[in-house]
């Protein structure tokens, strides 16, 4: 979401040409109840707003006095809608333009974020009307403000190509996690089974899990559970998923 601009420092030699307003914007995703979400919220209604009462992705100005660079800024957006300190952040690209912004030419600096969706309290925030998890195939389908549908489209794109040939889905669980479940995730990102025998052989083969003991499986039945060895960054396979036949 894009909020008024805060007062720029004055520098010591002030540019000879207009700067553009700069923002990050996140996409922010989870699984809950076996659906792919994504975070929204919703634009103030005043009449002084761009958009208004549409629903627009995360995110806001960058606070020269605060941020250090994009992805601080990306950080204190995250916490700030969904008091999330550390989950996965990749930067998926940037869109500028005189025409995206009603107030003047603009660019954003985009983000995507996955997170466990148990246990999440959402935070509204001062310049928002309403914020909620939505369906990533309902958004797909709803005009958002800005270019947001735009830069959400190439979020989803991006997230599902990419999860077919790394650990990606793992970031959406909470720890510890069972291999059916980790299963379930990857099937529910991509939309379409994958090989059952298959996936449990290349997890357990990429050298990116370690055992955390039994936990209590989907059966009732004890089953290991796992924990990421480094959260900081997903392993990459040496080849794409097979579809269950």
């Amino acid at each position: 979401m894009t909020s008024r601009p805060t007062t720029q420092a004055k520098s010591p030699a002030s540019p000879k040409f207009p700067l553009p307003y700069t923002t990050v914007d996140i996409v922010i995703f989870t699984v809950r109840g076996g659906v792919l979400e994504v975070l929204l919220v919703k634009r103030p209604g005043g009449s002084g707003e761009p958009f208004p009462g549409r629903w627009a992705l995360p995110g806001g100005f960058v606070d020269i006095d605060v941020d250090a660079d994009l992805l601080a800024c990306a950080r204190r957006k995250l916490l700030d809608k969904t008091g999330v300190v550390s989950p996965y952040l990749e930067q998926l690209g940037s869109w500028g333009g005189r025409a995206r912004d009603p107030r003047g030419w603009s660019a954003t600096h985009v983000y995507f974020a996955l997170i466990p969706g148990a246990e999440l309290t959402l935070r509204q925030g001062a310049n928002a009307a309403d914020v909620a998890w939505w369906p990533v195939e309902r958004a797909l389908k709803t005009r958002l403000a800005f270019d947001h549908s735009e830069i959400f489209a190439a979020a989803v794109e991006r997230l599902r190509a990419k999860v077919e040939y790394t650990s990606l889905p793992a970031f959406l669980l909470n720890e510890p996690f069972t291999l059916p479940q980790l299963q379930q995730v990857y099937e529910v990102v991509l939309g379409r089974p994958v090989d059952k025998s298959g996936f449990r052989t290349r997890m357990l083969a990429a050298g990116f899990l370690a055992e955390a003991g039994h936990v209590e499986g989907s059966s009732n039945r004890p089953a290991m559970g796992y924990r990421l060895l480094d959260r900081a960054a997903a392993v990459v396979f040496p080849r794409t998923f097979s579809p269950r036949g």
